[in-house]
């Protein structure tokens, strides 16, 4: 005889990178407060050493962790392997419902494991489109295949909402939380104001470039790859030709990355090439930086909630509102375009202000209770039955 389910949902929240546990971990905490919900956290380990930072300074315990990551291993490999090892752990759980967060392998073969089983799911940051399947790549298509089966769809802003209805997606699907990455920087921000010691890692680098005007980097992005990484390399170095700048520049484990950044950053004086920073030290490195040179589509969302100007290093982005707004600027990989637009923020005090006073676009900090809301409102309409 099976045995009878309590009364409260059960909710699987799937992730595997560092962004997804930094957006959904404010969103599992708001599923352990609510009534009549229940999370299950399974992570796949798709980025291991990152997703630990995350999972540590949040608390979190996972109930499954599939440790998937593997070197070397291709786009095929990791989401076959996703697939079958996400599918059994739904087999034995048997969720209410899968929650996945935005755009990676891990997201979409959550997705898709769940639609197998015809078990509802909700998508985090739902919407996000920058209209070229190849940019960024993957993660454009495994949010439109996310898209089209997620029954729950939590668009950050009015522009996703609408790129999914243009995808004829029902407005009763489709809620605007905001981005629950602001969540999260808040939460991280209050810990930060409650003990500065807690990013160590940081510090030491602070104080070494006292004085100067620090510029913060990330790039990862796999379209970037090859050319695009060189004429990073040597901008960032032209940018550290000034006297009055320090480079911070958490260097990405991708080898491609390292390969491409170190032979020509390394060794120079006002460049510190670190680890990847957990989400308390990287968060101090948003508060010290005066600018953001990037590729990463987080750093696009939280950089405004801190007062700093973006220079998004892509061709396109999925996050327009921040273009809009007058938070972000797209300079693609154009090495002078970088140096350009850098230095005119550094140079124009009018130009700087603009940017750095324009209105987040991005969120209010309350978004995993919104989401944990609709979630209730979901099965208060629909109960434990399985979509059509």
């Amino acid at each position: 005889m099976a045995q009878e389910r309590t009364a409260s949902r059960r909710i699987m929240v799937v992730f595997g990178t560092r962004p997804e546990a930094i957006k959904l971990f404010p969103v599992i905490a708001a599923l352990k407060e609510a009534d009549g919900l229940e999370p299950v956290v399974l992570v796949t380990g798709q980025h291991r050493e990152m997703l630990d930072q995350v999972l540590e300074i949040a608390g979190l315990v996972p109930d499954h962790d599939l440790a998937l990551m593997q070197p070397g291993q291709s786009l095929d490999e990791i989401s076959a392997r996703l697939l079958t090892g996400i599918g059994g752990v739904l087999d034995a759980e048997k969720p209410d419902m899968v929650i996945v967060q935005g755009d990676t392998a891990t997201a979409m073969c959550g997705a898709l494991a769940a639609y197998y089983r015809k078990i509802p799911v909700a998508h985090v940051e739902a919407g996000l489109r920058s209209g070229n399947i190849y940019h960024p790549w993957p993660e454009e298509a495994n949010r439109k295949i996310i898209g089209s089966f997620a029954d729950l769809h939590f668009a950050p802003t009015d522009t996703a909402a609408n790129a999914l209805r243009r995808e004829a997606v029902a407005d009763d699907r489709i809620l605007v939380t905001g981005n629950t990455v602001i969540d999260a920087l808040h939460w991280v921000t209050a810990q930060l104001a409650d003990n500065p010691s807690r990013a160590g890692v940081i510090a030491p680098v602070e104080a070494r470039f006292a004085g100067k005007r620090i510029i913060g980097v990330t790039t990862h992005r796999r379209e970037n790859f090859g050319s695009g990484m060189d004429d990073i390399a040597h901008a960032i170095r032209d940018l550290a030709a000034r006297d009055d700048v320090a480079i911070i520049f958490p260097v990405h484990l991708n080898p491609q990355v390292r390969a491409a950044m170190l032979p020509i950053l390394g060794g120079l004086d006002n460049v510190a090439l670190l680890e990847p920073l957990d989400y308390l030290n990287f968060t101090r490195l948003l508060q010290i930086a005066e600018l953001m040179l990037t590729d990463s589509g987080g750093v696009q969302e939280e950089a405004p909630a801190l007062g700093k100007p973006v220079l998004v290093m892509r061709d396109t982005t999925e996050r327009p509102e921040g273009v809009a707004a007058g938070t972000a600027m797209l300079v693609g990989t154009d090495r002078t375009t970088i140096v350009t637009q850098a230095s005119r923020l550094l140079d124009d005090a009018a130009a700087y202000a603009a940017m750095a006073q324009a209105h987040n676009p991005f969120g209010d900090g309350q978004s995993s209770a919104r989401i944990c809301a609709a979630i209730t409102e979901w099965f208060s309409v629909n109960g434990a039955s399985q979509p059509d």
